[in-house]
């Protein structure tokens, strides 16, 4: 008869480990943002004046600020010495006037940026640009012209020069100039005249 052994003991499968729970993102991690929005985020300042996406506006627009458009402008824009910026949901159907003009949207209408002009990849724009400076980016859509004008050059200020004195004549060492000749006038002698009808005395006679 065989003897068990003391010392072995049955085999016990061990129980199956839990698996770890699934790791849940953070809702505060935020998606990562597109290069389009980077740029309008620094492009977009709060002291900028507003038009939200849900705004219609017909007529003409002119200010003496910054402007945002991110809605619908009929009419005509005049910022001169201005930044206008038109958003990813703006539709502009105007000509604009501006020093700068950045657009992301849409634009119908001809387009005078004084200083540059910006045309990024999501940019439509129908008309002709007259500008100093143009940036287009791959992917925008432009149908019209271009005219770059060179930057007006300031006029030099005029440097006014005291007239000189005409020289002297010159002199003719040659032909002395004889100095002109004085005429002394002399006063003119009278004789005792005997006047008609005046009788003169004669001397006595002894």
């Amino acid at each position: 008869m065989w003897k068990r052994k003391e010392d072995e003991k049955p085999l016990v499968p061990e129980p199956p480990q839990p698996a770890p729970p699934p790791v849940r993102e953070s809702s505060q991690v935020e998606a990562p943002r597109e290069e389009s929005r980077q740029d309008l985020a620094r492009t977009i300042r709060a002291e900028m004046a507003r038009i939200g996406k849900t705004l219609k506006i017909k007529g003409e627009l002119s200010g003496r600020e910054d402007l945002f458009v991110d809605g619908e402008v009929e009419g005509s824009i005049d910022l001169a010495g201005h930044l206008l910026t038109v958003g990813p949901n703006g539709r502009v159907r105007t000509n604009i006037q501006a020093q700068s003009v950045i657009a992301f949207g849409r634009i119908e209408g001809n387009v005078r940026g004084s200083e540059r002009v910006e045309l990024r990849k999501s940019a439509v724009v129908s008309g002709d640009i007259v500008t100093q400076r143009i940036m287009i980016e791959d992917g925008a859509f432009l149908k019209g012209g271009i005219d770059i004008q060179k930057p007006e050059s300031k006029p030099e200020p005029r440097r006014e020069f005291a007239a000189a004195a005409p020289p002297p004549p010159p002199m003719n060492l040659g032909n002395p100039i004889a100095a002109p000749r004085r005429e002394m006038a002399t006063a003119p002698t009278s004789t005792p005249a005997a006047s008609a009808g005046t009788q003169v005395p004669l001397p006595d006679q002894d």
